[in-house]
C-alpha cells in the first residue's frame, strides 16, 4: 500500500476565518479512499513555533479556545483530524475504525512533513487527547520527528478501565474477537452524561457538531480494540519519548448515568489514577499534573478549572520548554 499524499486546500475552515483545512489524501484501504484533514489557526506574527493538536475517540477539532490560547503565545496551532473523524469521516466509511495504532502515523507523518517542511517550523510541541494521547507517543517513540521539543498529554488513554483481573482476562478475548469477526460490535452503556455536560444545547458552554462527536459515543468494534489493547501493551513495555512530557487529567474519576454536578468536576471516562501510574511509561521527563475538577477533557472544563490547567501549561512551558 502506497500513499497518495496529495492535499486539496486549504480552504476557510466550517469554524470560520482565520481558521483554513486542508484534505490530505490518504492511501485507499480496505473500505475505499481515505482522507485526513489539517486545520490551522495562524499566530498574530510570523513563529517558528507550532504546536499539533490530536483529538481522541468519537471526537475531532473543535476547541477554538484552546487554539487561540496557544496563538497567544506565539504558536500557530494546527489540528489534525484523524481519518474517519470529524472532517475526515466518509459516508462509506465505518467512523473512528482501525485494526492497528499505527495506521494513524501516515497522516501524523504527512501532517508533521507540512508543518515542519513546507511550513518551516523549527520548534514543535504534540499536544492530544485521550486516544489521541496514546498514539501520538507511540508515533513519537517510533519517529523520533526532528523538532519535536514537547507533548502535552491531556486525559491519556493509557490502560483499560476496570480491574486487573478484568483486564488480563478480557485482553485474550478481544484479541481473538479481533482476529476473527473485526467488526463485532463491543457492547457498551454510554449513558451521553459527558457529552451533555459539555454541549451547549444542553448542560454545557461548548458548540460542536452532534454528527461528528455524538453524545451517546461512537459504535466499539473488536479489531478496534484489540488495537487499543496492543497500544496500552507497547506503552506500559516502557516508550522513550525524548522530549520533556506534561501529563494532565482531573484528580477524580465519578462513574454516574445521571446528570449532577460530578459530570463538570470529575472525568466521566478515564479512570484518572491509571493514568496518573502510567504516565512514566511515556518518557524519561515526564511531569504529572491533577487538575482539581476537571472533566475528562481537562480544557474543556468549568472557567476557573481550566484557567488553572492552561496556567500549569504555561508554567511548564517556561520551565522547559521555551
Amino acid at each position: 500500500m502506497t500513499t497518495t499524499d496529495a492535499t486539496t486546500g486549504p480552504v476557510e475552515d466550517v469554524l470560520g476565518a482565520p481558521y483554513t483545512a486542508e484534505t490530505i489524501v490518504l492511501a485507499d484501504d480496505d473500505e475505499g479512499q481515505v482522507v485526513a484533514t489539517l486545520v490551522k489557526r495562524p499566530a498574530a506574527e510570523v513563529t517558528e513555533r507550532a504546536v499539533l493538536y490530536v483529538h481522541g475517540f468519537s471526537d475531532y477539532f473543535f476547541q477554538t479556545e484552546l487554539a487561540e490560547w496557544w496563538n497567544g503565545r506565539g504558536y500557530d496551532f494546527y489540528a489534525l483530524d484523524l481519518r474517519k473523524y470529524g472532517r475526515s469521516l466518509l459516508p462509506h466509511q465505518t467512523p473512528n475504525y482501525v485494526t492497528d495504532l499505527a495506521t494513524y502515523f501516515e497522516e501524523l507523518d504527512a501532517a508533521w512533513e507540512r508543518v515542519t517542511g513546507r511550513d518551516a517550523h523549527t520548534q514543535v510541541l504534540i499536544a492530544a487527547h485521550s486516544t489521541g494521547g496514546l498514539t501520538t507517543p507511540l508515533w513519537a517513540d517510533e519517529r523520533r520527528p526532528a523538532g519535536l521539543t514537547g507533548m502535552v498529554l491531556n486525559s491519556p488513554w493509557l490502560d483499560m478501565q476496570g480491574s486487573t483481573l478484568l483486564r488480563v482476562v478480557g485482553t485474550p478475548v478481544v484479541k481473538r474477537l479481533g482476529a476473527r469477526r473485526p467488526k463485532l460490535h463491543i457492547k457498551r452503556h454510554v449513558s451521553g452524561v459527558y457529552g451533555r455536560s459539555l454541549h451547549k444545547d444542553h448542560a454545557g458552554e461548548w458548540d460542536f457538531d452532534l454528527d461528528l462527536k455524538p453524545l451517546a459515543s461512537f459504535p466499539v468494534y473488536a479489531a478496534w480494540l484489540s488495537a487499543i489493547r496492543a497500544g496500552h501493551a507497547r506503552l506500559q513495555a516502557g516508550l522513550d519519548v525524548p522530549v520533556p512530557v506534561l501529563v494532565l487529567s482531573s484528580d477524580r474519576t465519578r462513574w454516574t448515568a445521571h446528570m449532577s454536578q460530578h459530570a463538570h468536576t470529575a472525568d466521566l471516562v478515564l479512570d484518572v489514577e491509571q493514568i496518573r501510574r502510567r504516565a512514566t511509561a511515556v518518557g524519561r521527563h515526564v511531569t504529572y499534573v491533577a487538575i482539581p475538577g476537571a472533566r475528562h477533557d481537562v480544557v474543556l472544563s468549568l472557567p476557573e478549572v481550566r484557567a488553572h490547567a492552561y496556567d500549569v501549561i504555561d508554567r511548564w512551558l517556561g520551565a522547559w520548554v521555551d
